[in-house]
């Protein structure tokens, strides 16, 4: 499932986010690819040690577990801290895999059910740089206002095309779910979709409480919790 998230940011968000993150220290973004990745990676990356930068990238994961519409998605157990990168002229990242397990401290892996990117830039302002998804029915091409996300399974071979002009900003993470496998958390999501919709052409229904019931049955066949 690839979903598109309007909105994650606000405009005052942004500003302030774009304010910190562009006056980063940024490092070769492929210091932290892996071997057959670092081949492919061409862009650089913010410095998480940095604490204004890692605040912000605090800031957006506790926005993520307050947004309504991620939480449905991912039904997120484990969310990575958000790191940030940047592609000026000539950058790209060619077709790459994302590792199955990360460990961001502590000894505890990680598993990357989901990606997403959340664009700091917006798309007038740069040429090229669209991020390319293979999805079930060929590549989807994905350049989102700033200020909006696209969340996607992990396993999709992706890439970022070369910018042309300009420079692309963004925000990415990865989110272990409480349900592993893609196709039951497409379900619950158009399960949860429609009850809300039952739920607002009918008030107080009792089809909708039932559905409900089911869904959250569902939850607890299907979650690893």
């Amino acid at each position: 499932m690839l979903l598109h998230i309007p909105a994650v940011l606000s405009p005052d968000e942004l500003a302030a986010c774009r304010q910190v993150i562009d006056a980063a220290k940024w490092l070769d973004g492929r210091s932290s690819a892996g071997f057959l990745a670092a081949k492919a990676k061409n862009n650089m990356e913010a410095d998480l040690t940095d604490p204004v930068v890692r605040q912000w990238s605090d800031r957006i994961r506790q926005m993520l577990a307050a947004n309504k519409a991620f939480v449905a998605a991912a039904l997120p157990a484990k969310i990575c801290p958000p790191s940030f990168n940047r592609y000026a002229v000539g950058q790209t990242y060619d077709v790459h895999n994302d590792s199955a397990l990360l460990d961001f401290g502590g000894g505890v892996a990680v598993r990357t059910d989901l990606a997403a990117t959340l664009f700091l830039s917006a798309p007038q302002d740069y040429d090229g740089g669209e991020l390319v998804i293979e999805d079930t029915f060929g590549p989807a091409r994905v350049k989102l206002a700033a200020g909006d996300m696209v969340l996607y399974p992990s396993s999709s071979q992706h890439r970022v095309e070369p910018v042309t002009r300009g420079v692309r900003t963004a925000a990415y993470f990865w989110i272990q779910s409480f349900v592993r496998d893609g196709t039951q958390r497409a379900l619950l999501h158009d399960l949860d979709a429609a009850i809300m919709q039952v739920n607002e052409a009918l008030p107080g229904n009792k089809a909708a409480l039932r559905l409900l019931g089911t869904y959250h049955n569902l939850l607890r066949m299907w979650s690893d919790a």
